[in-house]
């Protein structure tokens, strides 16, 4: 039952110090929103009141007026359940959005303050987060783009870019694997931008950390090459000692470890697992209101003297972006070139002959897809300045690696190509990370498309949260060869077509390549997969078939024996099996029958179409089909219908040359005939 807020103010309230008042008003805010929904962590926000206190009132600089100020510090919240932290510190701070009515509406559908935070919906919030581990990985593609921004503009007149990443992990955070290749990473490239602020409160869902975890933390985060600080994390002095330290270290990440109490201030819960993901109670909330000094039958009381303090903070804040305006325009006077390259890569301009400057492949040249894709990044690295990204260890494999544009390193964080180690995981969170920071950064990352198995979670969150990343993702198939299985995908392309929002595309030679990457750099709501060839491939003749260009409608009618009658037959490919399908209906052709051949590089991109040019495409009244694809079959029903067949790979890989594999799966000219024919009257 909710009681109406009292209109008078008990005593505490003036005379407690307002950092205490304002870690508590936090603690009140986040019971009485978990309260209200019947779910929630309340443990988390409670426990880290303190250290986010100090650090939104005294060192964070943003602006909430302006959520997207280029040189704010960015706050990232990895352990995403405490959800109510941030929102409680949104509202204080006065982002406009975020009023008490959503606090009210704490995980209630269509509401800003979803269970878990979410960039794209809500302003204030920088990473989507609740998967641990993925803000650990985010917050180092954030310092990244910091540094690289640094390196190429900043002067010694004028420190343009030099805000801080500030991150709250947990103990679940330090556990997931995602964390030790970030931390790895970070203190490899002395990224010294970057703080994070270990919430040590000893305590998981199932109990307390010790039924799993005891990692000597301080000296794994040394060994990284990280500076550690071990301060209580409810003692404020410390805090901002701590927090003041850290900006003064320079070649090292920073990691402070505050030892809390999980759930602080609930005088039966603090401390204990419970406090981590349940709701308190009636009771426990009244207990906890009265230890707090708070009105027992209040509702998202905000003390009056709370209330001024961010007025008045909110001031002081939107005068450092005034302040940082004024410096931008005196940088613009004085270095006019460089401004007009950071006006180029904030706003994503691309060159509207960029299609002209790239690569034309000529007809025969046999060319794998990937060797077709380092071609056009390296013209693509000259013509546009906010492309930026590397391999995970694999770049000579996945022709990423362009030479003229130097190494992301070390005190050279000017350079392009990243480095981002045998970490495929935390490759994609710092892809994220990069795409979050909201300055232009193209990111993209590159690796085998059977590692994406150890990518999925930031994929998905990428697509979640609408970003615009691009990965490489080369050897598609089992034409691997002789790696084998376990380095040849073959439920892959269905398993990533299910992620909403995930554009996947598979060219199928070398200029459909170069439309790929196009259409890659145009989705800007949205990550792009583009799934390459490790073999060799034909470029098609387009003198014969229909131009490169259809692959941005996803599908389109390559070729097609007699243009002036309804086909017979359709064959659908994707990538490298395009050409057996052009090679299957040459032959169909020539025994007299009309086929039709559909490249279908992209699902997504298809289906994107208006339905009468699906229809123009795959008319519904032609059932027979084939589809060909050196993949699993589930998806395709879509396509080939009832009556339609699917030639393709329902099995595990094996070591053998590619041309032996080809043989042993069907996957030839020879049985698509076979198959087709079956699908075919008699010829007359």
């Amino acid at each position: 039952m909710q009681h109406p807020t009292p209109t008078t103010e008990p005593p505490t309230f003036t005379t407690t110090p307002i950092e205490h008042l304002i870690a508590n008003t936090i603690r009140i805010l986040t019971i009485d929103a978990i309260e209200k929904a019947h779910s929630g962590h309340p443990g988390l926000p409670m426990g880290c009141a303190d250290f986010a206190t100090i650090l939104w009132t005294q060192f964070l600089r943003h602006n909430p007026a302006n959520p997207h100020w280029p040189n704010r510090d960015r706050f990232i919240l990895s352990a995403g359940h405490g959800s109510m932290l941030l929102y409680s510190l949104l509202h204080l701070c006065g982002y406009p959005h975020i009023t008490l009515e959503q606090l009210q509406k704490f995980r209630q559908l269509h509401s800003l303050t979803p269970g878990h935070p979410e960039a794209h919906e809500t302003p204030g919030v920088e990473v989507t987060t609740g998967p641990l581990g993925q803000g650990t990985g985010n917050s180092v593609g954030l310092a990244i783009a910091q540094k690289h921004l640094a390196a190429l503009f900043n002067t010694p007149d004028f420190n343009l870019f030099d805000h801080r990443i500030y991150t709250i992990v947990s103990d679940g955070d330090l556990q997931e694997g995602i964390s030790h290749e970030a931390a790895s990473l970070a203190g490899h490239l002395g990224l010294d931008n970057l703080i994070w602020f270990y919430d040590d409160n000893r305590v998981s869902i199932e109990g307390f950390t010790d039924l799993a975890y005891s990692d000597d933390v301080p000296t794994r985060f040394r060994a990284y090459n990280w500076h550690v600080i071990t301060i209580d994390g409810h003692n404020h002095s410390q805090i901002h000692a701590a927090l003041r330290e850290a900006l003064t270290i320079t070649g090292r990440p920073t990691l402070i470890i505050g030892k809390t109490t999980i759930g602080k201030g609930s005088p039966k819960l603090q401390g204990q697992p419970k406090a981590h993901s349940d709701a308190l109670g009636p009771q426990e909330v009244a207990a906890t209101k009265r230890a707090l000094g708070w009105p027992e039958d209040s509702q998202f009381l905000i003390p009056s003297r709370v209330t001024a303090y961010f007025q008045k903070l909110r001031h002081e804040l939107a005068a450092q972006e005034t302040e940082w305006n004024r410096t931008l325009q005196a940088y613009t006077r004085a270095y006019p070139q460089k401004a007009a390259l950071l006006k180029k890569i904030q706003e994503k301009q691309i060159p509207t002959n960029l299609p002209d400057l790239l690569p034309q492949f000529q007809a025969g040249q046999n060319l794998a897809t990937r060797n077709a894709s380092g071609q056009i990044l390296t013209t693509l690295f000259d013509h546009l300045p906010h492309l930026i990204g590397g391999s995970a260890d694999l770049a000579p494999s996945t022709k990423t690696w362009i030479k003229t544009h130097g190494s992301f390193q070390k005190n050279h964080y000017h350079g392009r190509n990243l480095h981002f180690g045998i970490r495929e995981h935390t490759m994609a969170a710092i892809l994220n990370g990069i795409a979050y920071h909201r300055s232009g950064l193209i990111p993209f990352g590159a690796t085998f498309f059977a590692f994406t198995d150890y990518m999925r979670p930031p994929i998905r969150l990428g697509a979640l949260s609408k970003l615009h990343t691009i990965y490489v993702l080369t050897h598609d198939s089992i034409f691997v060869g002789e790696d084998g299985p376990t380095h040849q995908p073959v439920e892959h392309l269905a398993a990533l077509r299910a992620i909403p929002r995930l554009s996947l595309i598979r060219p199928a030679d070398a200029n459909e390549t170069a439309q790929a990457w196009l259409v890659a750099l145009s989705q800007q709501d949205r990550p792009t997969l583009l799934v390459l060839t490790r073999q060799d491939i034909p470029t098609l003749d387009r003198s014969k078939c229909a131009p490169a260009t259809g692959l941005r409608q996803g599908a389109y009618i390559l070729w097609e024996a007699n243009p002036n009658v309804p086909p017979q037959i359709i064959l659908i490919g994707t990538g490298s099996e395009v050409h057996l399908c052009l090679q299957a209906a040459e032959h169909l052709a020539a025994e007299g029958y009309a086929p039709r051949v559909v490249s279908m590089p992209s699902w997504d991109l298809f289906e994107a179409q208006p339905q009468s040019y699906k229809d123009h495409v795959l008319p519904p009244s032609i059932p027979a089909r084939i589809a060909v694809e050196a993949g699993i079959r589930m998806g395709w029903e879509r396509y080939i219908g009832e009556k339609g067949l699917f030639i393709g790979v329902e099995r595990f890989g094996a070591s053998a040359p590619h041309t032996r594999l080809q043989e042993a799966y069907g996957l030839t000219v020879p049985h698509i005939l076979s198959k087709t024919r079956a699908l075919l009257p008699p010829t007359p």
